[in-house]
């Protein structure tokens, strides 16, 4: 039995790569969505199996965040339109990146 050494160097080249792609584009998507005024500040929520209850004080306060960091933009009304674009097209290229790992070991399996 004998090892393919090339091939094996080639696949961890190529995953690693890829690996670095899409987390390097979904970086700079939050990046841009935080710069363009549309940060992804979630307030809690509870659950009914939860331990922890969000109480209205701490509702209140993860509102009141989002709201201040919406509002720290100093970008116009275009450039911000623009920024978010590249942001949404940044998740997506990191779509078709995951698309393209799935056809790449369907077909060539």
């Amino acid at each position: 039995m004998s090892i393919d050494w090339l091939a094996f160097v080639q696949v961890f080249v190529a995953a690693l790569a890829g690996a670095g792609l899409l987390v390097g584009l979904y970086a700079l998507g939050l990046r841009l969505l935080v710069v363009g005024g549309k940060p992804p500040v979630v307030p809690p929520k509870e659950f009914p199996d939860a331990i922890t209850v969000v109480t209205e004080k701490e509702r209140r306060k993860a509102e009141r965040r989002a709201e201040k960091a919406a509002s720290r933009v100093p970008l116009t009304d275009g450039q911000k339109g623009l920024v978010l674009s590249l942001s949404y097209t940044c998740f997506a290229l990191c779509g078709c990146v995951i698309v393209g790992a799935v056809l790449i070991i369907l077909l060539f399996h």
